[in-house]
């Protein structure tokens, strides 16, 4: 696919000119460069295609966004060197979407491209092609049972618009104990039904698993693909060809999958939306939610946004009427519901105040002997991994610190000595240095440590952890003591007699603007695996009072989205307002935003302290004035690149840290 001799070489006779994006992650080269495309490459430089190309005197790839009869520019123009493939890879749907997701989140073009196109596989794409499936005949749309959504009022119209063809957007609040993946799945085949594709985006691998079963039951094998980045280089690159040749008409994954490439998109929807796992740490770090409802818009397919806690951005969508919602009737939700109980309705603490401090108060662990007494199991929900990854000073409470970084000890297992988290400096001779004290006690409490303890308390139960290191997907429905960290509690056959929600405080007191509302999600994801009342019992070792607490006892978590989202409005913080970190050096942020031309209703907000001796600074907007913003910062970006400037600087559009 290559000209042996560049002398004579001659243009194409028709549309000559393509226009190409540069893989070069400069923001002052984020545009298309204009390239000759020779005769002997006229057949397969397609748009969409990839493409080497001479730029700044060295051989750089490139994607091949279109060809035209002429050029803009006035000066001699460079022929293509090569087209990598003549696999068209970028639709130009997925071509759309990338630029508008460049632009919402001040990026490049060419940085979303390498998010939204796995890397070429060569020998995947010699393989055989699969022949193409039969299309899914109209009648079939009487195959798809809206009986599982019936418990939500307006579920079977939901159902009934994807089959029809339209664009429904919708926001489901799961009930406890629904089968999620069964829903999605019916959803899915009410699209296909329709005649149109669907994409679904899921946290982690476990939701992908079991979305994949489901799928699999409804549609029947062949009729998707699942993408990830955890495949492997050839199968996710398999997976994506099937989708982009119209082999399949669903895609679904984690967020790789949110640029996966499907005919005639109908419906888009994310499970969960408010996983940190949905968010891109590359740059420039879009959010999988925000991708998706872009591609809404985009494709004017539907949306589906669920899970059985709800973030404020979702809220969002329903207080502007962007979106309906999908909730159950207050007696359905009641008669689904387990008995959720707080720490602070204990009788025993009015007697005792000190039983407060316990990690087991007498309310958790009646629940827990009761479900074990009828041979249930018991799901224990600990913030924190490890063993005791937080210890302190025996004597004065000081935290103990590594004398090396600061970072702070934790200790491995009980006959273990005490190491930092951050260096892994043993510290076996550690002495306070406050008061030269050397015994050591727990400051946080983490799973194993938890799972030791509860063996202690109920000797003879088997005792099973799900972590970090090893999570579960399933466990009997028999007697046994669960103990897991939050994502990875496992499902329990019939599901369980008791769940513990234990450390509260870990996950209500952290400096971090959406402590809330996670607390609120990881409770309710554990919770949700209960058996109903009388038999399923919750104890959440946390007061009563306090709002996400209150939100799940009612399993209102609209209710608590709404009060949320009025907070932050009230606040002037995201999703009400739209928000842009500028991270780096302290000279460097400053003349960053110094070059940017803001908004004139632009509020800059710092500095504070970064990592690594870097600051930042936000800058606050309306969200009328969002794309004013991105595109202020990214051109001050490429200014910066420009002249070369040293010292990195990052931005974030509506990072999901703030402090």
């Amino acid at each position: 696919m290559t000209a042996t001799r560049r002398s004579d070489r001659r243009p194409a006779d028709g549309s000559p000119v393509a226009r190409v994006c540069v893989d070069v992650g400069l923001a002052h080269l984020d545009r298309p460069f204009d390239y000759l495309v020779p005769a002997e490459l006229d057949d397969v430089a397609v748009p969409g295609t990839r493409v080497k190309v001479r730029f700044a005197g060295q051989l750089v790839d490139g994607w091949l966004l279109s060809r035209a009869d002429d050029s803009g520019h006035t000066g001699r123009l460079a022929y293509l060197e090569k087209v990598v493939s003549p696999e068209p890879v970028l639709s130009p749907e997925v071509a759309r979407l990338a630029r508008a997701v460049a632009d919402r989140y001040a990026g490049s073009l060419a940085d979303v491209l390498r998010l939204a196109v796995p890397p070429r596989h060569a020998r995947v794409e010699k393989e055989p092609r699969d022949e193409q499936p039969t299309p899914v005949a109209a009648e079939a749309a009487e195959a798809v049972d809206p009986r599982g959504w019936r418990d939500y009022s307006t579920g079977p119209a939901l159902l009934r618009a994807l089959t029809d063809g339209r664009a429904p957007r919708a926001v489901w609040s799961a009930l406890p104990g629904e089968d999620w993946a069964a829903r999605y799945a019916d959803a899915v085949a009410a699209t296909v039904a329709g005649g149109r594709g669907a994409v679904v985006v899921v946290p982690d691998a476990r939701d992908l698993d079991r979305l994949d079963a489901a799928l699999t039951g409804v549609l029947g094998p062949g009729r998707h693909v699942s993408l990830s980045a955890a495949l492997g280089p050839a199968r996710r690159y398999r997976a994506f060809l099937a989708a982009r040749r119209g082999q399949v008409p669903v895609v679904i994954g984690t967020r790789a999958a949110m640029f996966a490439p499907v005919d005639r998109l109908g419906l888009v929807a994310i499970w969960d939306d408010g996983d940190d796992l949905h968010s891109e740490p590359r740059s420039p770090y879009p959010h999988a939610r925000d991708v998706l409802l872009t591609r809404v818009q985009l494709a004017e397919a539907g949306a589906l946004v669920g899970g059985y806690a709800r973030t404020a951005e979702a809220q969002l969508l329903l207080e502007t009427g962007w979106a309906r919602e999908v909730v159950a009737e207050r007696a359905t939700v009641r008669a689904r519901i387990p008995a959720i109980a707080p720490t602070g309705d204990d009788p025993q603490l009015a007697r005792d105040p000190g039983a407060a401090t316990a990690r087991l108060p007498s309310l958790a662990w009646t629940a827990a002997r009761d479900a074990i007494r009828a041979d249930l199991p018991v799901l224990v929900q600990v913030p924190r991994r490890g063993y005791l990854p937080s210890i302190s000073c025996a004597e004065c409470r000081t935290p103990a610190r590594c004398a090396h970084c600061a970072g702070p000890l934790a200790l491995p297992s009980a006959g273990g000595t005490p190491a930092c988290r951050w260096c892994a400096r043993v510290a076996a001779a550690y002495a306070c240095p406050e008061c030269g004290g050397r015994r050591l006690r727990a400051a946080v409490t983490g799973a194993r440590r938890t799972a030791e303890e509860l063996g202690r308390a109920f000797p003879g139960v088997p005792v099973r952890t799900s972590g970090r290191e090893e999570v579960l997907t399933e466990v009997p429905g028999g007697a046994a003591l669960v103990v897991t960290t939050p994502g990875a509690e496992p499902v329990a056959e019939g599901g369980y007699g008791a769940v513990l929600l234990l450390d509260s405080w870990a996950l209500l007191t952290r400096a971090d603007l959406r402590a809330g509302e996670e607390a609120l999600r990881r409770w309710t994801a554990a919770a949700a695996l209960a058996r109903p009342a009388p038999t399923g019992r919750v104890v959440v070792v946390a007061d009563g009072a306090l709002a996400p607490v209150q939100a799940l006892l009612r399993w209102d978590a609209a209710w608590f989205a709404g009060r949320e989202l009025a907070e932050r409005r009230e606040l002037g913080f995201p999703p009400a307002v739209r928000m842009a970190s500028v991270t780096g050096a302290a000279e460097a942020v400053a003349d960053l935003l110094a070059a940017a031309r803001l908004p004139a209703d632009a509020e800059v907000l710092g500095p504070v302290p970064a990592d690594e001796g870097r600051e930042r600074m936000l800058v606050r907007v309306p969200r009328a004035r969002a794309a004013a913003l991105a595109e202020a910062l990214h051109s001050a970006a490429g200014a910066r690149a420009a002249r070369k400037a040293a010292d990195p600087v990052r931005l974030q559009v509506d990072p999901l840290s703030l402090f």
